[in-house]
Protein backbone atom coordinates (compact mmCIF):
# COMPACT_ATOMS: atom_id res chain seq x y z
CA UNK A 1 0.00 0.00 0.00
CA UNK A 2 1.54 3.28 -1.10
CA UNK A 3 1.57 6.33 1.15
CA UNK A 4 1.11 9.64 -0.63
CA UNK A 5 3.71 12.28 0.20
CA UNK A 6 2.50 15.47 1.91
CA UNK A 7 2.06 18.53 -0.32
CA UNK A 8 5.15 20.71 -0.64
CA UNK A 9 5.64 23.56 1.77
CA UNK A 10 5.05 26.95 0.17
CA UNK A 11 7.25 29.95 1.00
CA UNK A 12 5.56 33.34 1.25
CA UNK A 13 7.73 36.41 0.67
CA UNK A 14 7.16 39.65 2.59
CA UNK A 15 8.78 42.98 3.24
CA UNK A 16 10.01 43.41 6.81
CA UNK A 17 7.87 46.42 7.72
CA UNK A 18 5.28 45.98 10.46
CA UNK A 19 2.37 46.56 8.11
CA UNK A 20 3.75 44.15 5.49
CA UNK A 21 4.17 41.45 8.12
CA UNK A 22 0.67 41.97 9.52
CA UNK A 23 -0.70 41.52 6.00
CA UNK A 24 1.50 38.52 5.22
CA UNK A 25 0.73 36.71 8.47
CA UNK A 26 -2.98 37.24 7.75
CA UNK A 27 -2.53 35.60 4.34
CA UNK A 28 -0.52 32.77 5.94
CA UNK A 29 -3.26 32.18 8.54
CA UNK A 30 -6.06 32.21 5.94
CA UNK A 31 -4.21 29.81 3.65
CA UNK A 32 -3.41 27.50 6.59
CA UNK A 33 -7.08 27.50 7.62
CA UNK A 34 -8.23 26.50 4.14
CA UNK A 35 -5.32 24.11 3.46
CA UNK A 36 -4.62 22.49 6.87
CA UNK A 37 -2.41 19.73 5.43
CA UNK A 38 0.04 22.15 3.83
CA UNK A 39 2.83 24.16 5.43
CA UNK A 40 3.23 27.88 4.68
CA UNK A 41 6.52 29.54 5.67
CA UNK A 42 7.19 33.29 5.71
CA UNK A 43 10.47 34.65 4.31
CA UNK A 44 11.22 38.34 4.87
CA UNK A 45 13.26 40.66 2.66
CA UNK A 46 14.22 44.35 2.67
CA UNK A 47 13.36 46.23 -0.51
CA UNK A 48 14.96 49.36 -1.91
CA UNK A 49 12.00 51.42 -0.72
CA UNK A 50 12.56 50.17 2.83
CA UNK A 51 16.25 51.07 2.82
CA UNK A 52 16.13 54.61 1.40
CA UNK A 53 14.21 56.69 3.92
CA UNK A 54 15.83 60.11 3.55
CA UNK A 55 14.83 60.78 -0.08
CA UNK A 56 11.37 61.59 -1.43
CA UNK A 57 9.86 58.58 -3.19
CA UNK A 58 9.35 60.49 -6.42
CA UNK A 59 13.10 61.16 -6.65
CA UNK A 60 14.09 57.50 -6.24
CA UNK A 61 12.00 56.16 -9.12
CA UNK A 62 9.02 53.89 -8.83
CA UNK A 63 9.86 50.77 -10.84
CA UNK A 64 9.34 48.03 -8.28
CA UNK A 65 10.50 50.17 -5.39
CA UNK A 66 8.84 47.88 -2.84
CA UNK A 67 8.65 44.71 -4.92
CA UNK A 68 11.83 44.01 -6.92
CA UNK A 69 13.66 41.92 -4.33
CA UNK A 70 10.56 39.79 -3.72
CA UNK A 71 10.12 39.28 -7.45
CA UNK A 72 13.72 38.14 -7.84
CA UNK A 73 13.06 35.66 -5.03
CA UNK A 74 10.15 34.16 -6.93
CA UNK A 75 12.11 33.97 -10.17
CA UNK A 76 15.03 32.17 -8.49
CA UNK A 77 12.52 29.96 -6.61
CA UNK A 78 13.67 30.90 -3.11
CA UNK A 79 10.03 31.89 -2.47
CA UNK A 80 6.81 30.76 -4.15
CA UNK A 81 4.56 33.78 -3.73
CA UNK A 82 4.73 37.34 -2.39
CA UNK A 83 2.16 39.44 -0.54
CA UNK A 84 1.97 43.11 -1.51
CA UNK A 85 -0.17 46.08 -0.73
CA UNK A 86 -1.67 46.09 -4.22
CA UNK A 87 -1.07 49.84 -4.55
CA UNK A 88 2.71 49.14 -4.42
CA UNK A 89 2.65 46.52 -7.18
CA UNK A 90 3.59 47.92 -10.63
CA UNK A 91 0.98 47.41 -13.34
CA UNK A 92 3.57 45.81 -15.64
CA UNK A 93 5.09 42.76 -13.95
CA UNK A 94 8.40 41.06 -14.85
CA UNK A 95 8.21 38.27 -17.42
CA UNK A 96 7.37 35.02 -15.68
CA UNK A 97 5.32 36.58 -12.87
CA UNK A 98 1.59 37.29 -12.58
CA UNK A 99 -0.93 38.76 -10.16
CA UNK A 100 -2.34 35.49 -8.87
CA UNK A 101 -4.95 36.78 -6.45
CA UNK A 102 -6.65 39.95 -5.20
CA UNK A 103 -8.06 39.72 -1.67
CA UNK A 104 -11.24 41.35 -0.42
CA UNK A 105 -10.69 45.06 -0.28
CA UNK A 106 -11.07 47.09 2.89
CA UNK A 107 -11.73 50.85 3.01
CA UNK A 108 -9.48 52.34 0.27
CA UNK A 109 -9.87 55.97 1.35
CA UNK A 110 -7.17 58.34 2.59
CA UNK A 111 -7.31 59.67 6.15
CA UNK A 112 -6.27 62.85 7.90
CA UNK A 113 -4.42 62.13 11.15
CA UNK A 114 -3.73 65.02 13.54
CA UNK A 115 -1.89 65.54 16.82
CA UNK A 116 -3.46 66.62 20.10
CA UNK A 117 -3.09 70.32 19.26
CA UNK A 118 -5.26 70.02 16.14
CA UNK A 119 -8.18 67.87 17.27
CA UNK A 120 -10.67 70.64 16.54
CA UNK A 121 -9.75 70.90 12.84
CA UNK A 122 -10.74 69.11 9.65
CA UNK A 123 -8.88 69.53 6.38
CA UNK A 124 -11.11 72.40 5.29
CA UNK A 125 -10.73 74.25 8.61
CA UNK A 126 -6.97 73.95 9.20
CA UNK A 127 -5.53 77.46 9.41
CA UNK A 128 -3.48 78.93 6.56
CA UNK A 129 0.10 77.68 6.67
CA UNK A 130 -0.72 74.53 8.65
CA UNK A 131 1.84 71.84 7.79
CA UNK A 132 0.44 68.60 6.34
CA UNK A 133 2.76 65.66 5.70
CA UNK A 134 2.50 63.24 2.80
CA UNK A 135 4.98 61.28 0.68
CA UNK A 136 2.46 60.76 -2.13
CA UNK A 137 2.37 63.03 -5.18
CA UNK A 138 -1.22 61.88 -5.78
CA UNK A 139 -2.35 63.12 -2.38
CA UNK A 140 -0.18 66.23 -2.63
CA UNK A 141 -1.54 67.35 -6.00
CA UNK A 142 -5.20 66.86 -5.02
CA UNK A 143 -4.84 68.57 -1.64
CA UNK A 144 -2.97 71.49 -3.21
CA UNK A 145 -5.85 71.81 -5.69
CA UNK A 146 -8.48 71.99 -2.94
CA UNK A 147 -6.46 73.65 -0.14
CA UNK A 148 -3.80 75.93 -1.66
CA UNK A 149 -3.49 77.81 1.65
CA UNK A 150 -1.94 74.79 3.42
CA UNK A 151 1.78 73.96 3.53
CA UNK A 152 2.78 70.47 2.44
CA UNK A 153 5.93 68.68 3.58
CA UNK A 154 7.33 65.27 2.67
CA UNK A 155 7.17 62.56 5.34
CA UNK A 156 8.86 59.16 5.09
CA UNK A 157 9.25 56.11 7.32
CA UNK A 158 6.87 53.43 8.49
CA UNK A 159 3.47 54.31 9.95
CA UNK A 160 4.69 54.46 13.55
CA UNK A 161 7.64 56.66 12.58
CA UNK A 162 5.32 59.07 10.79
CA UNK A 163 2.93 59.17 13.72
CA UNK A 164 5.82 59.89 16.09
CA UNK A 165 6.91 62.84 13.92
CA UNK A 166 3.33 64.12 13.89
CA UNK A 167 2.93 63.82 17.66
CA UNK A 168 6.29 65.55 18.20
CA UNK A 169 4.88 68.60 16.42
CA UNK A 170 6.81 68.39 13.13
CA UNK A 171 3.44 68.39 11.31
CA UNK A 172 -0.06 69.61 12.11
CA UNK A 173 -1.51 66.65 10.25
CA UNK A 174 -0.41 63.79 8.02
CA UNK A 175 -2.24 61.79 5.37
CA UNK A 176 -2.24 58.00 5.61
CA UNK A 177 -4.37 55.18 4.20
CA UNK A 178 -7.35 54.17 6.33
CA UNK A 179 -6.62 50.52 5.46
CA UNK A 180 -3.07 50.57 6.79
CA UNK A 181 -4.05 52.22 10.05
CA UNK A 182 -6.89 49.78 10.64
CA UNK A 183 -4.74 46.73 9.82
CA UNK A 184 -2.21 47.92 12.40
CA UNK A 185 -4.90 48.35 15.04
CA UNK A 186 -4.58 52.13 14.83
CA UNK A 187 -8.02 52.91 13.49
CA UNK A 188 -8.58 55.28 16.40
CA UNK A 189 -6.00 57.62 14.84
CA UNK A 190 -8.25 58.24 11.81
CA UNK A 191 -9.39 61.82 12.49
CA UNK A 192 -11.15 62.36 9.17
CA UNK A 193 -11.86 59.98 6.31
CA UNK A 194 -11.16 62.16 3.29
CA UNK A 195 -14.09 62.00 0.82
CA UNK A 196 -13.45 60.89 -2.75
CA UNK A 197 -14.55 64.33 -3.96
CA UNK A 198 -11.37 65.69 -2.34
CA UNK A 199 -8.87 62.84 -2.71
CA UNK A 200 -9.30 59.91 -5.07
CA UNK A 201 -7.32 56.98 -3.68
CA UNK A 202 -4.35 55.11 -5.13
CA UNK A 203 -4.85 52.31 -7.64
CA UNK A 204 -5.40 49.10 -5.67
CA UNK A 205 -5.39 50.83 -2.27
CA UNK A 206 -7.05 48.75 0.44
CA UNK A 207 -6.53 45.40 -1.33
CA UNK A 208 -3.71 42.88 -1.08
CA UNK A 209 -2.19 41.50 -4.26
CA UNK A 210 -0.53 38.09 -4.18
CA UNK A 211 2.08 37.66 -6.89
CA UNK A 212 3.38 34.29 -8.07
CA UNK A 213 5.09 32.58 -10.96
CA UNK A 214 3.16 32.38 -14.21
CA UNK A 215 2.09 28.80 -14.88
CA UNK A 216 2.52 27.60 -11.29
CA UNK A 217 -0.82 25.77 -11.28
CA UNK A 218 -0.33 24.43 -7.76
CA UNK A 219 0.13 27.87 -6.20
CA UNK A 220 -2.68 29.40 -8.27
CA UNK A 221 -5.04 26.66 -7.10
CA UNK A 222 -4.04 27.24 -3.47
CA UNK A 223 -4.67 30.99 -3.79
CA UNK A 224 -8.21 30.62 -5.17
CA UNK A 225 -9.65 30.57 -1.64
CA UNK A 226 -8.55 34.18 -1.08
CA UNK A 227 -9.75 35.64 -4.38
CA UNK A 228 -12.57 38.20 -4.03
CA UNK A 229 -14.17 38.71 -7.44
CA UNK A 230 -15.71 42.19 -6.91
CA UNK A 231 -12.42 43.53 -5.50
CA UNK A 232 -10.51 41.89 -8.34
CA UNK A 233 -12.76 43.44 -10.98
CA UNK A 234 -12.48 46.90 -9.43
CA UNK A 235 -8.70 46.69 -9.07
CA UNK A 236 -8.19 45.32 -12.59
CA UNK A 237 -10.08 48.33 -13.96
CA UNK A 238 -7.99 50.71 -11.87
CA UNK A 239 -4.71 49.03 -12.87
CA UNK A 240 -5.66 49.14 -16.56
CA UNK A 241 -6.32 52.89 -16.25
CA UNK A 242 -2.91 53.44 -14.65
CA UNK A 243 -1.11 51.16 -17.08
CA UNK A 244 -2.60 52.91 -20.11
CA UNK A 245 -1.43 56.28 -18.78
CA UNK A 246 2.06 54.86 -18.15
CA UNK A 247 1.88 56.04 -14.57
CA UNK A 248 3.60 54.56 -11.54
CA UNK A 249 2.84 54.88 -7.87
CA UNK A 250 4.67 58.23 -7.79
CA UNK A 251 2.52 59.99 -10.38
CA UNK A 252 -0.53 62.06 -9.31
CA UNK A 253 -3.14 59.64 -10.64
CA UNK A 254 -6.12 58.76 -8.43
CA UNK A 255 -9.14 56.50 -8.82
CA UNK A 256 -12.39 55.41 -7.27
CA UNK A 257 -14.50 52.38 -8.18
CA UNK A 258 -17.87 51.01 -7.16
CA UNK A 259 -20.08 48.14 -8.29
CA UNK A 260 -23.79 48.79 -7.94
CA UNK A 261 -26.64 46.80 -9.52
CA UNK A 262 -24.12 44.84 -11.55
CA UNK A 263 -22.47 47.93 -13.05
CA UNK A 264 -18.86 48.95 -12.37
CA UNK A 265 -18.20 52.70 -12.30
CA UNK A 266 -14.58 53.82 -12.52
CA UNK A 267 -13.60 57.41 -11.80
CA UNK A 268 -10.08 58.56 -12.59
CA UNK A 269 -8.05 61.71 -12.03
CA UNK A 270 -4.76 63.20 -13.21
CA UNK A 271 -3.43 66.39 -11.59
CA UNK A 272 -0.44 68.65 -12.09
CA UNK A 273 2.20 68.65 -9.35
CA UNK A 274 1.37 72.24 -8.37
CA UNK A 275 -2.28 71.30 -7.92
CA UNK A 276 -3.49 73.98 -10.32
CA UNK A 277 -4.85 71.62 -12.99
CA UNK A 278 -6.96 68.55 -12.33
CA UNK A 279 -8.65 66.36 -14.96
CA UNK A 280 -11.36 63.95 -13.78
CA UNK A 281 -13.89 61.72 -15.57
CA UNK A 282 -15.81 58.45 -15.18
CA UNK A 283 -16.92 55.42 -17.20
CA UNK A 284 -19.34 52.60 -16.39
CA UNK A 285 -19.89 49.09 -17.68
CA UNK A 286 -19.76 45.35 -17.06
CA UNK A 287 -17.42 44.50 -14.12
CA UNK A 288 -15.89 41.65 -16.15
CA UNK A 289 -14.72 44.21 -18.72
CA UNK A 290 -12.65 46.20 -16.24
CA UNK A 291 -9.54 46.22 -18.42
CA UNK A 292 -11.49 47.77 -21.31
CA UNK A 293 -13.13 50.32 -19.00
CA UNK A 294 -9.75 51.33 -17.60
CA UNK A 295 -8.29 51.86 -21.05
CA UNK A 296 -11.36 53.79 -22.22
CA UNK A 297 -11.17 56.14 -19.24
CA UNK A 298 -7.45 56.67 -19.78
CA UNK A 299 -8.15 57.78 -23.36
CA UNK A 300 -10.89 60.15 -22.18
CA UNK A 301 -8.76 61.94 -19.60
CA UNK A 302 -5.75 62.04 -21.91
CA UNK A 303 -7.79 63.79 -24.58
CA UNK A 304 -9.12 66.21 -21.94
CA UNK A 305 -5.61 67.40 -21.11
CA UNK A 306 -4.11 64.69 -18.89
CA UNK A 307 -1.59 63.73 -21.58
CA UNK A 308 -0.02 67.16 -21.45
CA UNK A 309 0.10 67.14 -17.65
CA UNK A 310 1.75 63.71 -17.56
CA UNK A 311 4.31 64.68 -20.20
CA UNK A 312 5.36 67.61 -18.00
CA UNK A 313 5.58 65.39 -14.91
CA UNK A 314 7.61 62.68 -16.66
CA UNK A 315 10.04 65.35 -17.88
CA UNK A 316 10.33 66.80 -14.38
CA UNK A 317 10.97 63.50 -12.59
CA UNK A 318 13.35 62.30 -15.30
CA UNK A 319 11.16 59.53 -16.75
Amino acid sequence: MSVSSPPRSLRIGSRKSQLALVQTYWVQAELSKHHPHRQFEVETMSTQGDKILDVALAKIGDKGLFTKELELGMLDRSIDLAVHSLKDLPTNLPEGLILGCVTERVNPADALVVNSQNQDYQLDSLPAGAVVGTSSLRRLAQLRYHYPHLTFKDVRGNVNTRLAKLDAGEYDGIILAVAGLERLGLGDRVHQVIPAEISLHAVGQGALGIECRDGDAEVLQVLKVLEHAPSRDRCYAERAFLRELEGGCQVPIGVNTAIEDGILTLTGMVASLDGKRLIKDSVSGDPSHGEVLGRDLAHKVREAGAGEILAEIFAEVGR
